[in-house]
């Protein structure tokens, strides 16, 4: 019985892993379509380059607040929500027919991601209790998040070779039903002990400094630097977090317990 539990624990984190693949591929699968999409939609460079930054800026302003969902509803209910999700959008995104559409569908797949990747981070930290198998299913999900980075331009690349760019976009509709019949089959479900008071506020604020932040360091090598929108944009960013740092200390359930930066380990 010990066995087939710890076996049961790495074909979960196999699809977890899998899962966290799915979304970390899209960082950079667009990225090899990029004439493509220039010359079929008509995309200048700085829609270009909202075709890529949408989706990062909406997956980090939204990362803290997916996290916090899953821990009130449940990390696994989560997960198996933003996959559905990311593939209905990922077919939105294929069926675009302008830039404006895309740059959207891009954004909506940032949404259902930011869902997806910290939940498979939760549950990998709740089915490995042993602190040294955690510590080694901690650094497998990292090294798949780094993997994913370097495979996403060669699968874009071989299905552009053989389709059209909208490939890029229907492939994570098969992809996505493997992740779900994955995660049904092997990975447990977690319900919350308790459901405290929804910190509204600070889902605003982490969504506001976040998204502010990456948004400005996006930008930043396009207008300068020491421009002042540069300048404004982080010292803005930066008193956004200050505030949502404050009043985090304050509430008695916080989207994020501040106080565990104090604890080195």
């Amino acid at each position: 019985m010990p066995t087939e539990r710890t076996h049961a624990r790495w074909w979960a984190l196999g699809a977890l892993s899998f899962a966290e693949l799915l979304v970390m591929i899209d960082n950079t699968i667009v990225n090899v379509a990029l004439p493509t999409l220039a010359r079929d939609l008509g995309a200048g460079i700085s829609g270009l380059q909202w075709i890529v930054d949408a989706y990062t800026l909406v997956f980090a302003g939204l990362l803290l607040t997916g996290g916090y969902l899953g821990d009130r509803f449940g990390h696994r209910r989560v997960l198996l929500t933003g996959i559905g999700g990311f593939m209905l959008v990922s077919v939105l995104a294929a069926s675009s027919q302008n830039l404006g559409q895309l740059v959207a569908g891009r954004a909506g797949l940032g949404v259902f991601a930011a869902l997806v990747f910290p939940a498979t981070l939760a549950i990998i930290t709740t089915i490995f209790v042993d602190a040294r198998e955690r510590a080694m299913a901690v650094g497998i999900w990292a090294a798949v998040s780094g993997v994913a980075v370097a495979i996403g331009p060669v699968l874009g690349g071989w299905l552009l070779e053989h389709f059209s760019w909208t490939s890029v976009f229907w492939v994570n509709v098969p992809f996505g039903v493997v992740a779900l019949a994955m995660i049904l089959a092997v990975v447990p479900g977690t319900r919350p002990v308790s459901v405290p008071r929804f910190d509204a506020l600070g889902v605003v604020l982490s969504i506001a400094g976040l998204g502010l932040l990456t948004f400005t360091l996006i930008e930043a090598p396009h207008v300068g630097w020491a421009t002042a929108r540069t300048v404004v944009g982080v010292v803005v960013a930066v008193a956004i977090l200050a505030v949502f740092v404050a009043t985090q200390l304050r509430i008695a359930h916080p989207i994020l317990d501040v106080r565990l930066f104090a604890n080195r380990r």
